[in-house]
């Protein structure tokens, strides 16, 4: 006779076992479907810093043929970067205003949507008649009334919970402060005074000029600037090319650690289409400042080779274009540049307004007489600057009007012609006369300048090199 083992008493009650074995299901399949936020992060890290240069496609020129085969708007990586963090700020701005403790009497608020300086006074425990007598200390004081969110409002109060104190920055170089004495709030501006000190980046184009710019760390402005030193040598609008590079030595404004601002290009170098152009400024003995290139030749001619920043040529110089709307062969004398409705149109050189006003088929017409070979004409205005009329005189580089489509014309475009002696040229075809270089007097000078802004440059591009090496 056998007998059967005895089984052993489960240790948990079988109800504990499912519901157990229910929960781990459920953390598994949550482990699936949601991954740490840890590795997700990493994942997006590591996906940004595999993307090259080249592979960040933008709706520019180098992008045109992607975004034809796909007819989808190409949306770059750092645009997605930048509007999640503006969300997150956004969001951060969004809440209610809470007043932090930064010490026994310290207190700061940030400024949220909705807030005036009553309820901020609200938070940090001050009472109305405190907001009251603020606002009559001084006629000053109504500036802390204009509050922008995210501006930070610092509290310095009593031990007995009165204010004492009450500051805000302005901006990076300004600040406000109103300060409790026997005779009331005392009203106090601060400005700090930037320290110049200067700068050096290098940059490769591998998409659009200001895209690569503001990747190597140019702002706009320092991006517009660098066009406009090189412009009388290239076009922005069609010379630029992939793998174009450059250097910039540039000031920066310093206050109490931070960049502030920047302020003028010192030395710059472009390569284009492998032909490589060096810029310089010289402030001479009389004040003026100008850029030269290094062995002391101005930068500047006596035509702008591009009356339009940035624009697109949509027709080019031809002795037997067929006419958009006469809808015949008819000569094109000039180039047309395409850009949006109201870009500034800026005078190719120095000299003496013809015609400012209508002229047939051209529309609104800009005619400019520089000295006695050269002229040019500006055509399909939409309207004329300020100041500028028939009889007048222009610089180089003023503002004459804005792009349009008066006249005959099939959409927002400046007409450009460029007569020598009268007779019709191609202007991205005619070689510019040149400015005058650096003064024999001030030669020596010039090149105590220029030539350790040039070495620089050098030093730092092969350091850069030498990094990338490694």
């Amino acid at each position: 006779m056998t007998t059967e083992p005895s089984k052993a008493p489960p240790l948990y009650p079988k109800t504990h076992l499912l519901a157990a074995s229910g929960i781990a299901a459920l953390l598994s399949l949550a482990l699936l479907v949601f991954p740490s936020s840890d590795v997700e992060a990493k994942r997006t890290s590591l996906s940004l810093e595999l993307e090259s240069p080249a592979e960040q496609l933008t709706q520019d020129q180098d992008a045109s043929d992607a975004q034809q085969a796909t007819n989808t708007p190409i949306e770059s990586p750092f645009a997605q970067i930048e509007s999640t963090s503006e969300d997150t700020q956004q969001a951060t701005l969004d809440q209610p205003a809470v007043a932090v403790a930064k010490g026994p009497q310290h207190r700061e608020v940030i400024v949220s949507r909705g807030d005036t300086l009553s309820t901020l006074f609200e938070k940090v425990g001050l009472p109305a008649a405190t907001v009251t007598e603020v606002l009559a200390s001084d006629k000053q004081a109504k500036q802390f009334t204009q509050l922008k969110r995210g501006q930070k409002l610092e509290f310095e109060l009593t031990p007995d919970g009165q204010l004492n104190n009450l500051h805000t920055s302005l901006s990076d170089l300004e600040s406000i402060s109103l300060s409790k004495g026997a005779k009331g709030f005392a009203f106090n501006r601060i400005t700090t005074k930037p320290v110049m000190r200067s700068a050096y980046v290098h940059g490769v184009i591998n998409s659009s000029l200001s895209q690569s710019a503001a990747r190597a760390g140019l702002s706009h402005s320092m991006t517009m600037d660098m066009a406009s030193v090189f412009g009388y040598d290239i076009d922005f609008a069609q010379d630029i090319r992939q793998g174009d590079e450059f250097d910039v030595i540039y000031e920066q404004k310093v206050a109490n650690g931070k960049v502030v601002g920047t302020g003028n290009i010192l030395s710059a170098r472009f390569t284009n289409r492998g032909k490589t152009y060096t810029a310089v400024r010289y402030t001479n003995k009389q004040g003026n400042s100008s850029y030269y290139t290094a062995d002391g030749n101005s930068m500047r001619k006596a035509f702008i080779r591009t009356p339009v920043d940035f624009a697109r040529i949509s027709s080019r110089f031809s002795m037997g274009r067929k006419h958009p709307i006469l809808n015949k062969i008819r000569a094109h004398k000039g180039v047309d540049y395409a850009a949006p409705r109201g870009t500034p149109i800026k005078a190719a050189g120095d000299g003496k307004v013809l015609l400012a006003g209508r002229r047939g088929g051209y529309g609104n017409t800009v005619i400019i007489q520089h000295g006695n070979t050269y002229r040019t004409l500006y055509g399909h205005m939409q309207g004329f600057a300020k100041g500028v009329k028939t009889g007048g005189n222009v610089k180089q580089g003023q503002v004459i009007g804005y792009i349009g489509t008066t006249g005959l014309s099939t959409g927002p475009h400046l007409h450009y012609e460029f007569q020598v002696n009268g007779v019709h040229v191609d202007p991205l075809g005619q070689k510019l006369p040149m400015a005058d270089p650096i003064a024999k007097a001030e030669r020596a000078r010039f090149m105590q300048q220029s030539q350790p802004l040039m070495a620089r440059m050098d030093q730092e591009r092969s350091t850069l090199l030498a990094s990338a090496k490694r």
